[in-house]
């Protein structure tokens, strides 16, 4: 099993408790670019392609609502492979 495997079942099993580092890492190895917050805001925004993501940084866990998107994410991308 591969880290990003581990990563991602980590995701599925507790969405509530995933820290952003974990989520930014999953993102990344997806093939997202990040770009950083700009003046004082808090939300990364995450592309790839015509998808476009924005996810707050928030400690001690991101909310649970972004990590179901990237979990859909991860159902569609699994989907278009062969």
């Amino acid at each position: 099993m591969t880290k990003r495997d581990k990563r991602v079942k980590k995701l599925f099993q507790n969405p509530k408790t995933v820290p952003f580092k974990e989520l930014d890492k999953v993102l990344q190895d997806l093939g997202f670019s990040q770009r950083q917050p700009r003046s004082g805001s808090s939300h990364y925004v995450y592309t790839k392609g015509n998808i476009q993501m924005s996810v707050p940084f928030r400690r001690p866990f991101v909310k649970e609502v972004y990590v179901k998107r990237v979990l859909e994410l991860l159902g569609e991308e699994d989907e278009e492979k062969p």
